[in-house]
């Protein structure tokens, strides 16, 4: 029995180590997969990129496609250095992406103001989330039913919206989307610390997909809240 416990210890403390290895590595990959989607961003609205410009169904599909493809590249490769070079790749095609909602932000009067204001309350909400997550230890994962569950709706809703073009339902899919993804980082967060993730690759395209949506969606609400000058 008195052996016992230094080897208890010992591997707590090597899950530990590498729990904290996990987030380290995913925050820093984070950080450095922002600049690819700033430049995507920048060269989409100089070169008035649009994915969605004709058919808005067919170009929905398409997107979904290309991510799709994306995302299965980078499972298949999250223990190799071909994982990170795609998740870049990734991260470039969604800030190219962002061209569309940017240029229609950058139509109001106040627009490069409320470009900053929806990144700025993004990086707020992932900061506390994400130091919450962290520090406490809570584990989330209770929450990963409803949570799978509410990102069917939304992409439900967000198709049915390309035939109806409803404004308030519009405003209705990224008032519920904010909160949504907003638990998606406790949840994503809380599974690295917790230690039910264990790739950083994949941990970060979880989390940077919850920032991107979180962002989007939280510019959408100001943007409708401002309304156009």
């Amino acid at each position: 029995m008195q052996t016992q416990f230094p080897m208890t210890s010992e591997v707590s403390r090597t899950r530990a180590l590498q729990r904290n290895r996990v987030l380290r590595n995913t925050y820093l990959l984070l950080a450095i997969s922002m600049i690819p989607t700033v430049a995507g961003a920048v060269l989409g609205v100089n070169l008035g990129f649009a994915l969605f410009a004709g058919n808005s169904l067919v170009s929905f599909l398409l997107f979904l496609g290309i991510a799709f493809a994306f995302m299965w590249g980078i499972q298949r490769t999250k223990d190799s250095a071909m994982g990170v070079v795609l998740l870049l790749g990734f991260t470039f095609f969604m800030g190219m992406m962002l061209s569309d909602i940017l240029r229609v932000a950058l139509g109001f009067s106040n627009g490069p103001a409320l470009i900053a204001t929806a990144a700025g309350g993004t990086g707020a909400i992932f900061f506390t989330l994400a130091g919450f997550a962290t520090v406490t230890g809570k584990d989330f994962g209770f929450m990963g039913r409803f949570l799978f569950v509410g990102l069917i709706v939304i992409l439900l809703a967000m198709l049915a919206n390309l035939f109806f073009q409803i404004p308030a339902l519009s405003l209705t899919i990224s008032a519920v989307a904010v909160l949504l993804f907003s638990g998606c980082i406790l949840f994503d967060i809380s599974r690295i610390v917790n230690g039910g993730e264990t790739n950083y690759i994949t941990a970060t395209l979880a989390v940077y997909l919850d920032i991107y949506n979180l962002f989007v969606h939280l510019l959408r609400l100001l943007m409708a809240l401002s309304g156009r000058d």
